[in-house]
């Protein structure tokens, strides 16, 4: 069970440390975060999946992947999930496993909206490889795009307030009783009015991802954080 100190000075750090963290555990579950060095097959195995993915050189050309790390990646994406994508509702049952001291739905409901890239309702291999192949070994730039589309629920360029608010709740909701001290209820809108104030540099209201990234990018626990599963698979 994760054990984290929340400090008021440390908040800007939660929210990319949880983020790969939980997409680190989703990995664990497929039985993917150690490579195996058992012979693969040559080929992705493409029978009895509704979904079909790219081919091997189309994903490699798109991902920071190689071809055996691919065909192990989509195996265990196949043997957890046949069909050959993956919906919201199985998200929620992953992280609700890995977090039964909280409620993960209404994070696990984020995260999902964030690798489901075109927006069809279910998450493919092609959006489950994209995504982690910017978490785990894209630039600092991409993941805090990434990151940033995260946060922007509405996905209309900026996060709000409310919208970072939403993240933080749903963050300290998955995580529960495991963090020390005991949070009291006005602690996540505490923390995220101090740390809101610092991004909007404009104080218009809004945090556009320049501010997002420029905020991000000269914080050390941030830039620290970004790097603590760098190369992991």
């Amino acid at each position: 069970m994760l054990n984290m100190v929340w400090e008021t000075e440390g908040l800007q750090t939660v929210g990319i440390v949880v983020l790969v963290c939980a997409s680190l555990k989703l990995l664990h579950l497929l039985g993917l975060i150690n490579f195996s060095e058992d012979s693969v097959e040559d080929e992705l195995e493409l029978s009895a999946v509704r979904h079909r993915p790219e081919g091997l050189e189309q994903l490699e050309a798109l991902t920071r992947f190689n071809r055996k790390e691919l065909q192990i990646l989509y195996r265990g994406f196949k043997n957890e999930c046949p069909s050959g994508v993956v919906n919201e509702d199985t998200f929620k049952d992953i992280y609700s496993q890995f977090f039964p001291q909280g409620d993960a739905s209404t994070y696990a409901h984020f995260l999902f909206n964030a690798f489901d890239t075109d927006k069809d309702g279910s998450v493919s291999f092609e959006d489950f490889v994209m995504g982690l192949s910017i978490l785990l070994r894209g630039s600092v730039q991409e993941k805090l795009n990434w990151a940033f589309n995260l946060y922007d629920i509405n996905k209309d360029g900026y996060i709000t307030k409310e919208e970072m608010l939403d993240i933080m709740k749903a963050i300290y909701d998955m995580m529960g009783k495991c963090t020390h001290p005991l949070l009291k209820d006005d602690t996540p809108r505490q923390h995220v009015e101090i740390f809101f104030q610092k991004m909007d540099k404009n104080k218009d209201g809004v945090v556009t991802i320049d501010e997002f990234i420029d905020c991000c990018q000269n914080d050390e626990n941030i830039m620290r954080s970004m790097q603590l599963f760098d190369n992991v698979i």
